[in-house]
């Protein structure tokens, strides 16, 4: 009698493992730089371009992941982690990754995926309803045959769509290069990256392993690939010595801000001079706490570029988090100039201003921290900042609309709802902001109603 439970138990568990392994990542750490933001807006806009894609709608995510990957994720939006810049050699062969992505962008594979994903759960939901039929009616073996049956076919099913998809994406990929005039020297490059970490980690290059993988073998997408890329009149192009530029400052950037400061001083040491190896340390040293060797790095790169935003910017961050708010005025002013008020150099030029606790440079905050959200929507720590400034001024509807704004980006719905509804209680009627006040009640409701749903 317990028998048949047991192992209609087996068969519920061996499902949910399954039907877990196409589920989509929740939710990962954005990391947002407006240096970083920059540089991959222009990387990709000549490829946005030839991709007949309209530049406007297309998002570039940074995403705080030290694994090497790209992805699309609803709408136009190309996710980038982090740990994909770190492994790039060049420019280049981040272009390659954004002509690939663009490539997911414009054949609507985001949709197709989930689309294929229900396909391939809906025979894992028949093939489990006949193994538990099979169960109940005595024949436990027979179920479990089905059930495992059924999960092989959907899987199968499932990496031949996405290796298919991949296949066609890199094609794309390779026209949108052509279309820009950018060679494919680092498309190629990168996938021999891949195949080379791929070998290292142990993983099989044999033409029968390409049936267990999502995407095709690295070494039979860098032959297709070669051949079209090497034909093409880009192929010979110089990559812009301007972004490579760039793109070395910011991998070192990021490696500085994410590594254990020990590695990066290991990796730049005192006697490189050179300006990716000096921002580094910068972050490095001021993650360490040891900020004098952080402003001494920083000013050794201002004063190699004193016009340079994300130099005093970085200038500007140290001193500011290091307790030193009112010295780190003048860089971030600067910085804000500089930038025409980049939202997020805005925003910590706003954070700088109260963190003066001088009631005088509050209407400047406000200013700086108003036009920074009317920029950028998506900055949680202006619109607190924000909040800051208007309840230190009396203000506080708008601070607690402010607040409910930040909230909403946090996810921390009750929070949001009930600070939109009493804003919208205490502004003027038919208001602009009473009626952001409305909208973002009614989108803590929804979500909140959707939690609801799923339980």
């Amino acid at each position: 009698m317990r028998g048949r439970p047991n192992l209609l138990a087996r068969l519920l568990a061996v499902f949910t493992c399954a039907a877990l392994v196409v589920q989509p990542v929740a939710a990962q750490s954005i990391l947002r730089d407006a240096e970083t933001e920059q540089l991959l807006l222009d990387l990709a806009a000549p490829l946005i371009e030839a991709s007949e894609l309209e530049p406007g709608n297309v998002e570039l995510v940074l995403i705080n992941d030290s694994s090497i990957n790209a992805f699309v994720a609803g709408g136009q939006a190309i996710y980038v982690h982090s740990g994909l810049i770190n492994e790039a050699g060049t420019a280049n062969e981040v272009q390659g990754v954004l002509a690939h992505e663009l490539g997911h962008i414009t054949a609507g594979h985001v949709v197709r995926f989930n689309e294929r994903t229900k396909a391939a759960n809906g025979i894992s939901i028949l093939s489990l309803l006949i193994g538990v039929g099979a169960v109940l009616a005595g024949a436990g073996d027979a179920g479990m045959a089905a059930l495992m049956a059924g999960q092989q076919a959907a899987m199968s099913s499932f990496l031949s769509f996405n290796r298919d998809q991949e296949a066609a994406t890199d094609l794309a990929g390779a026209r949108y290069l052509s279309g820009a005039g950018i060679t494919g020297k680092g498309m190629i490059k990168f996938f021999e990256r891949l195949r080379g970490n791929e070998i290292r980690r142990g993983f099989s290059q044999a033409d029968e392993a390409a049936y267990a993988r999502t995407h095709p073998l690295s070494g039979d997408r860098i032959q297709i690939l070669r051949g079209l890329l090497e034909a093409d009149p880009a192929w010979d192009t110089e990559p812009d010595p301007e972004l490579q530029e760039r793109f070395l400052r910011v991998r070192a950037k990021l490696y500085g801000y994410l590594a254990e400061p020990r590695r990066v001083l290991t990796f730049f040491p005192q006697s490189d001079t050179s300006i990716p190896a000096r921002y580094a340390r910068a972050y490095a040293y001021h993650k360490d706490a040891r900020v004098d060797l952080a402003l001494a790095e920083a000013d050794a790169l201002i004063a190699l570029e004193p016009d340079n935003p994300w130099f005093l910017e970085l200038k500007g961050q140290v001193l500011l988090e290091s307790g030193r708010p009112h010295d780190a005025l003048v860089p971030l002013r600067r910085a804000t100039e500089l930038t025409r008020a980049h939202p997020l150099i805005a925003g910590m030029l706003g954070h700088a201003l109260i963190a003066t606790e001088n009631e005088r440079n509050y209407a400047e905050a406000e200013q700086v921290l108003r036009a920074a959200v009317q920029r950028d929507r998506y900055n949680p720590f202006a619109w607190y900042q924000l909040g800051v400034v208007y309840a230190a001024r009396g203000d506080i509807p708008r601070a607690r609309l402010a607040s409910a704004e930040q909230q909403v980006m946090n996810r921390r719905y009750p929070e949001a709802l009930q600070n939109a509804q009493a804003a919208e209680a205490s502004l003027p009627y038919g208001s602009a902001d009473w009626i952001r006040a409305q909208d973002v009640a009614l989108e803590a409701r929804a979500e909140l109603e959707r939690v609801r749903n799923r339980r």
